[in-house]
């Protein structure tokens, strides 16, 4: 008998914890996706509160390919922007957000309206001690529609040669 109580109990457990799962609940997003709204809009104000979200240890690469700075690096290239009041106005099209087992680390990609046209941004998010998201990684591109590529591949090439001669 007490071997029966025991299955029922193991095989309870295991049901129990399988319905727990790792899908992120409607909430998680609905924060994840006020969050990143949020960081958007501060830029958008040139509020500097921008640069918190970034963790201390985060990574940021922008458009240009020379664009690949630490927070303390992105901070100094941006915060004359902010402190103008005029830093840029990203809105977003559409987000996907994507959860690791342990739900404290998400990536994400997003489409977005700016000024160079539509934009793609991908990053990843981390919970920090306190148990707020902090953004560790973003990455900022330009899309280029495919029966445009020749063109812009032209347009490169034509920068690096300008750049050479320099």
């Amino acid at each position: 008998m007490k071997k029966y109580f025991f299955n029922l109990n193991f095989i309870l457990l295991l049901f129990l914890n399988a319905c727990t799962g790792k899908e992120p609940t409607e909430n998680i997003n609905l924060d994840l996706n006020t969050f990143m709204s949020d960081w958007h809009l501060a830029a958008t104000n040139a509020d500097t509160t921008f640069f918190d979200y970034l963790s201390d240890d985060a990574i940021y690469i922008g458009t240009d390919a020379s664009e690949r700075w630490t927070k303390s690096e992105f901070v100094t290239f941006a915060l004359p922007y902010f402190k103008k009041g005029k830093a840029w106005d990203f809105k977003t099209r559409e987000r996907q957000f994507y959860f690791a087992d342990s739900e404290d680390i998400v990536w994400f990609d997003e489409t977005l309206d700016t000024w160079m046209g539509i934009c793609r941004s991908s990053g990843v998010l981390k919970k920090n001690k306190n148990n707020e998201w902090k953004i560790k990684h973003y990455h900022l591109s330009c899309t280029v529609p495919n029966e445009k590529v020749r063109q812009f591949i032209e347009l490169v090439a034509e920068k690096k040669e300008e750049q050479s001669v320099e």
